[in-house]
């Protein structure tokens, strides 16, 4: 069965750099969740405006139809960025054919904050980032997956999450 590994969590947090790593870890097909998002729902994060459910779901859902593709055709694993801050969000992703785990990265909020201001050309802006709090749902002890302080340098978080997928094997 295929295992698909979704990073999660709040814009900036390290996402595509995590799942970048760990792609070559686990040498499997992988999907920057942003690429998506309809080009009406990058225009409107890069106003400044929220995404409202209705906006997120066809968007979630070509990532669930997504994994479903990579376990149709024989997939190990696959990885998947994607913010899936709420229940109802990873739920949609949860009906993914194969065994779905989130990876939920959560550094501290001043941190998450200096990495959006240095970040250069993306239309995720620095203000974002409280909405995306607000939005935020933590994974219930019921869900699948495990959270990562990603404080920390790229290899020490790396490691953290390399102890986690290995121990799903």
């Amino acid at each position: 069965m295929t295992k698909h590994y979704i990073i999660m969590g709040i814009c900036g947090c390290g996402k595509t750099t995590v799942a970048q790593a760990l792609q070559q870890h686990l040498h499997c097909p992988f999907a920057e969740g942003d690429d998506f998002h309809t080009q009406a729902n990058r225009d409107k994060m890069g106003a400044g405006i929220p995404l409202n459910d209705d906006d997120r779901r066809p968007w979630l859902e070509r990532l669930r139809d997504w994994m479903s593709e990579q376990a149709k055709n024989g997939a190990r694993h696959s990885i998947v960025t994607c913010s899936a801050l709420k229940r109802s969000y990873r739920d949609i992703l949860r009906q993914a054919q194969g065994e779905v785990c989130f990876i939920h990265l959560s550094p501290p909020i001043d941190a998450n904050r200096k990495r959006m201001e240095s970040r250069q050309g993306h239309y995720m802006k620095a203000s974002m980032i409280q909405s995306q709090l607000d939005t935020l749902q933590p994974l219930a002890a019921n869900e699948q997956g495990v959270v990562i302080s990603s404080a920390g340098k790229p290899d020490e978080v790396m490691m953290d999450v390399l102890r986690y997928v290995n121990a799903q094997a």
